[in-house]
This record gives structure tokens, C-alpha cells and sequence, in this order.
């Protein structure tokens, strides 16, 4: 099922008491496919995603909601960014960490790379057209670039729901650490969000890909800040309707 599309429906209640509705019954739905995903193949997955061939120096449990992950990450290392429950969208922003006005720039990266979905092998190109981080391992095989994050204000226009946990508020909460601004969030990635484009350019945010245990890799190509929110939107698909923990790790090669 693709997202609620309820903005032009009703009034705020109308739209929330079926927003909350709707996301109910397929989070149930999504729970019971995503354990039977994990009683097949999750443990097998998971192990593949723990192994690393290095030295880790960072090992990071991201919970879902009221959460934001920003980390240097030095020319040379790895991310390995692990979906803990499936299906469960994790929105990624990089800057050049020698100067953080530089930054992922979709757009080039979408002309550079000639596709519009990320995995191995996609180069994370910044404004000036340097690639940031190359993605090195994906076990999904499709990620998205065209969704942008969630909003409060874009929440409450779809769904008549105020004040919800979003990504956009997530990206700030991290970015202020460091004295960054709303000017400087960018059009990000959304890794395992699925968002399918159709032969006549229609787009939508669909079921994810990834089950429990999928993970997505990338080697930093030079010093790069990279600030992380783990979805917290329950009223589309983007996080399996319910959103679940991430696992982080960084890590440098023996």
C-alpha cells in the first residue's frame, strides 16, 4: 500500500482519525510479514551484517522517534548502516567536513551516477562535483534519492496530525551541535525507502525492500560529516509503519 494521501481531504480531524486508523491496521500487517522475513532469513543476515573485516571504532544503536545521528568520518573509513527490524527508512545527509557549505548535491549525484536509486557502486557527489563517499556494500539493491525527509508541517498537511517526531526536526537537533542551520539541510538519500517511479513520471512511497538484518556500506572518499535521522514516520510506508531501531558502525580497514 503506498502512503496515506489525505491533503485534500476533510478536515485536520477527519484526516487524523483516518490516518491513525489506516497506519494501524498495515502496521500490523508489516509486523507479521517483516517476522516472517526475520524467521527465514534474519538470522543469516544478521550475521553477515555483524562481520566486519577490521577494526571497528564506533558501534551505534539509533532508536527510532525523537532521535539524530552526526558523525565525522574520515577519508578511508566505512559506514555500515544496519536495518535491525526491515523496511525501516534512514534519512542521510554529508557534508565536506573541511568545509561544511559543501555538501551531497542529489543532483549531480543522480546525473553522475545515471540513475535515480543508490547501491553499489553510486558515488555521493557534492556540489563541486567531488564524490564524498562511494557506496561499497548494499544486500537490498535499491535506494531512494527522490523522497526527501519527512516534516511536522508536511505531517500535518497530509495527515491533519501536529507536532509528530520527523526527520527534518531530527537533521536540526543534530546540526546545531555544530552551529548548522535550517539553511543547510540538502535534498538527502533515504536509505531502504522505496520509491518507485512509473513509466508516466507518477511517483509514490511504497513498501521497503529491506528485511531484518539488510544492511547498506559506504568508504568515505574524503573527511565527511554525515548527519543521520532514523525515520520516525508512522502514516506512510517509508519505516514499515512502524518504525524500529538502526544499528550503526564505523569501521577501518585492517
Amino acid at each position: 500500500m503506498a502512503g496515506i494521501l489525505l491533503e485534500s481531504t476533510g478536515s485536520d480531524q477527519e484526516r487524523a482519525s483516518l490516518a491513525r486508523k489506516l497506519a494501524g491496521e498495515q502496521a500490523k500487517i508489516a509486523a507479521v510479514n517483516m517476522e516472517r522475513a526475520r524467521e527465514k532469513s534474519g538470522a543469516e543476515k544478521l550475521k553477515a551484517a555483524e562481520f566486519i573485516p577490521g577494526r571497528i571504532v564506533k558501534d551505534t544503536t539509533v532508536p527510532a522517534g525523537d532521535n539524530n545521528y552526526i558523525s565525522e568520518i574520515p577519508q578511508g573509513r566505512h559506514l555500515r548502516i544496519i536495518d535491525i527490524g526491515g523496511q525501516q527508512a534512514v534519512d542521510f545527509l554529508a557534508f565536506d567536513l573541511a568545509n561544511t557549505e559543501v555538501r551531497y548535491n542529489n543532483a549531480n549525484s543522480i546525473k553522475l551516477n545515471r540513475t535515480i536509486y543508490v547501491t553499489t557502486g553510486f558515488k555521493l557527489y557534492s556540489d563541486l562535483a567531488e564524490v564524498l563517499m562511494t557506496v561499497v556494500a548494499d544486500t537490498v539493491g535499491q535506494h531512494d534519492t527522490i523522497g526527501g525527509a519527512c516534516s511536522r508541517e508536511v505531517n500535518k498537511l497530509r495527515y491533519g496530525i501536529d507536532g509528530t517526531c520527523a526527520c527534518r526536526t531530527n537533521f536540526l537537533a543534530a546540526m546545531r551541535k555544530r552551529g548548522m542551520s535550517v539553511r543547510d539541510i540538502h535534498a538527502n538519500v533515504n536509505f531502504f525507502m522505496n520509491v518507485p517511479v512509473q513509466a508516466d513520471g507518477s511517483a509514490e512511497i511504497v513498501e521497503g525492500l529491506s528485511t531484518p538484518g539488510d544492511f547498506v556500506e559506504l568508504r568515505a572518499e574524503k573527511d565527511t560529516l554525515v548527519v543521520m535521522s532514523n525515520c520516525p514516520q508512522f502514516y506512510n510506508p517509508c519505516s514499515g509503519w512502524n518504525p524500529t531501531p538502526i544499528r550503526v558502525i564505523e569501521w577501518d580497514a585492517a
